[in-house]
């Protein structure tokens, strides 16, 4: 049975396997990360090593990647560890002389534990900041915190970027800090146009049905290409959970964000390497602009007019819907790697969450899985379910996926919520 290192288990989670197999090769579903044995080892590296040793090493550039590695840790785990204030003192001291990835993991995990005592340190270095995506990770702590702060915080960033407004990160971060309670009450155009659009197109489509909220798990229903809901034997539509949250929690255009709304490319079904996410079969999924155009595009598409193209996916009542332009814009911030997957994380990290047993990730949508703990074999799985139920839907193995937010309730998405829709959808076929 292989060992690894807590640092290179954070260095795979950020990694995931491009090619396809069939769902059959994943037969039985195995995980000895799942194992009881191998959790528990685990939380003694947290705390030991990844914590506890790095601790004991000056913060210099010989050791900065452990230093990485332990904000990786903190940003997905959030461990109960009086220590990580020492991590933050230091590195927030050290931060002018760190290359971009150690400030951008501290940033991270800085946002994802929202500890007091950082806001003058923080205004002190966004005044200075030469990075757009590192100060905007700094604007963000400092604006959740104080919302006065949106009119000086604009202030500096245009000051230091004349054309702000024309940088993906720095555009988002200004319309975040402006418009974004008034997006959170804006109504969703009519999904029953969206769904006929797509199946104008006779391309299957995934919708992943979300809340603002993101520690409010969604669910996901697949349309054929022939239009039509995917249903069990027993006729109901095929719901099925899945979460948008990343475990820092940062938005969109922002590494390892929460997950864009918009119109992803499924580019077939997957295995990842990652043994957080786990054997079982994922969706491969694309950003605009993170691959060739045509290849995101799945059908003949002007490369030269990318911003058409993209609204060409959308029916008119939702092209002048600034949400669903999210993906776009977190495909020309750079973001890429987000795909729909499983989870082999102890969802004893997330107790007390309104997310658990669902974990957060790295920007991806990612659905519950159970695993025995003794043998490390898949007990249940609603992410094989989606990816069994996309294979089986009318229409080729590629196809889309729509992250929509419905609205802004404190509470997860049901049945009741999504199911009425969809039906009645149909009923005027």
């Amino acid at each position: 049975m292989k060992r690894y290192t807590l640092l290179a288990w954070i260095l795979i989670l950020q990694q995931v396997a491009g090619g396809q197999t069939s769902i059959s090769t994943y037969d039985p579903l195995f995980a000895d990360i799942a194992l009881q044995s191998e959790r528990d080892k685990l939380q003694l590296h947290l705390r030991d090593r990844t914590i506890g040793e790095t601790l004991s090493l000056p913060l210099d550039a010989e050791n900065e990647y452990r230093y990485q590695s332990a904000f990786w840790a903190v940003s997905q785990f959030k461990p109960d560890d009086p220590r990580i204030a020492e991590l933050f003192r230091r590195s927030l001291g050290a931060y002018r002389r760190l290359e971009t990835e150690t400030r951008r993991s501290f940033l991270e995990a800085l946002y994802t534990m929202n500890p007091d005592g950082y806001a003058d340190g923080l205004t002190e270095l966004a005044k200075i900041e030469e990075n757009p995506k590192l100060f905007a990770m700094m604007a963000l702590f400092l604006h959740r915190r104080d919302p006065s702060l949106a009119a000086p915080l604009l202030e500096i960033m245009r000051r230091r970027w004349p054309l702000a407004d024309e940088h993906p990160i720095l555009s988002s971060l200004s319309d975040e800090l402006l418009r974004k309670p008034m997006r959170r009450t804006m109504p969703t155009p009519d999904l029953r146009d969206l769904f006929r659009h797509q199946q104008s197109f006779g391309i299957k489509t995934v919708y992943s049905f979300q809340r603002w909220d993101r520690d409010q798990p969604g669910l996901a229903a697949i349309q054929g290409a022939d239009g039509l809901f995917a249903r069990d034997s027993s006729g109901r539509i095929i719901l099925i959970r899945q979460l948008a949250r990343a475990g820092s929690n940062l938005p969109y255009y922002i590494t390892n964000g929460n997950t864009p709304q918009g119109v992803f490319s499924i580019q077939g079904i997957g295995r990842s390497v990652n043994r957080f996410i786990g054997p079982t079969p994922n969706l491969q999924m694309t950003l605009p602009f993170e691959d060739r155009w045509k290849g995101y595009f799945l059908m003949p598409a002007d490369s030269t007019e990318p911003r058409l193209s993209y609204a060409y996916l959308l029916p008119d009542s939702w092209r002048d819907y600034p949400p669903i332009w999210e993906a776009y814009e977190a495909g020309r911030a750079g973001r890429t790697e987000i795909i729909a997957h499983g989870t082999t994380i102890d969802p004893q990290y997330f107790r007390g969450q309104p997310y658990h047993p669902i974990s957060p990730t790295l920007g991806c949508l990612c659905a519950p899985e159970e695993w025995d703990t003794q043998t490390g074999s898949l007990r249940q799985s609603e992410q094989l379910r989606l990816a069994e139920t996309f294979l089986k839907a009318a229409g080729p193995s590629k196809g889309y996926l729509m992250v929509i937010n419905m609205d802004d309730q404190r509470r997860p998405l049901s049945r009741d919520d999504i199911e009425p829709i969809l039906e009645a959808f149909e009923k005027d076929l």
